[in-house]
């Protein structure tokens, strides 16, 4: 789609998803296919090419799924389980293209996924094993060919996780505090995904009122709340309680977003696909 932005959320649970294992909560029996949440990972295409962030547990079934045939580059937001652990399924993608997957993330992020897969990093491989390349970001714009990423800098409680800015769209998830220098990266966006985990207050998540309040302050023209638990209560019972534009996420939603095009130097919120 020239001149567009296609957004794709390929989960939008925490760490444990929803329903939960051996959780008999309403949330998780709910029959509403929007109570069901896979772990939170997004996909973009955008300028040609298709973006993936974080590879979380549920990686293969969300491919699966969306039928997606190619994924031209990763970006990690940090190293936790539930964002990296899909990442061995990335061959696939090896295979069908014959290049390198290119990983996105910090030097730390880059440590963690060499403890964690030992057999993709190390020097004596074996046939099937993942290939990346691994292209390390600090917070400071970087392109992926004709993409301009904007890293966001945030604290998961202590950890750094990177949210990022791909032209007026902006997702951070995992995340307990902006900085105020991070939220003027935010600011004059036409979509923000942002993490809100439950209600009751938590260590290392935004609540739902502190996401609202935060967006609120930040006023972009669409936002919706993601790597939801099942604490947060029903999908449609807690959309009633919202502003008007802002809501839960739900997997497999589609956002499409009008990019910056040479006319005219504004990018608008197009469609929402429900």
């Amino acid at each position: 789609m020239k001149n567009k932005m296609k957004i794709t959320l390929l989960g939008t649970g925490t760490s444990q998803g929803i329903p939960v294992i051996a959780c008999d909560c309403e949330v998780c029996k709910s029959n509403n296919p929007k109570d069901n949440r896979l772990r939170s990972s997004v996909l973009i295409e955008v300028d040609g090419q298709t973006i993936v962030i974080d590879t979380g547990a549920d990686f293969r079934q969300q491919m699966l799924r969306e039928n997606v045939q190619n994924v031209d580059a990763v970006l990690f937001t940090h190293h936790h389980k539930d964002h990296v652990a899909g990442m061995d399924d990335i061959r696939a993608f090896n295979h069908k293209w014959k290049k390198d997957m290119q990983i996105y993330c910090t030097k730390f992020t880059e440590h963690a996924l060499q403890m964690e897969f030992p057999y993709i990093f190390s020097d004596n491989h074996y046939p099937g094993i993942p290939k990346v390349n691994i292209n390390l970001i600090e917070n400071k714009p970087f392109n992926i060919n004709d993409t301009t990423i904007i890293p966001i800098d945030v604290l998961h409680y202590k950890l750094q996780v990177f949210g990022f800015r791909i032209n007026d769209f902006v997702y951070l998830t995992d995340v307990s505090e902006v900085p105020e220098k991070e939220k003027e990266k935010m600011k004059g966006a036409d979509l923000i995904v942002l993490d809100a985990l439950r209600r009751n207050k938590h260590i290392s998540h935004l609540t739902l009122d502190e996401a609202v309040d935060l967006l609120q302050e930040l006023k972009p023209k669409k936002a919706i709340l993601t790597h939801i638990s099942h604490y947060m209560g029903l999908h449609d019972d807690v959309n009633k309680e919202l502003p008007k534009n802002i809501q839960l996420a739900y997997d497999m939603q589609q956002i499409i977003l009008n990019t910056k095009d040479n006319n005219n130097n504004n990018n608008n919120f197009d469609t929402l696909m429900n």
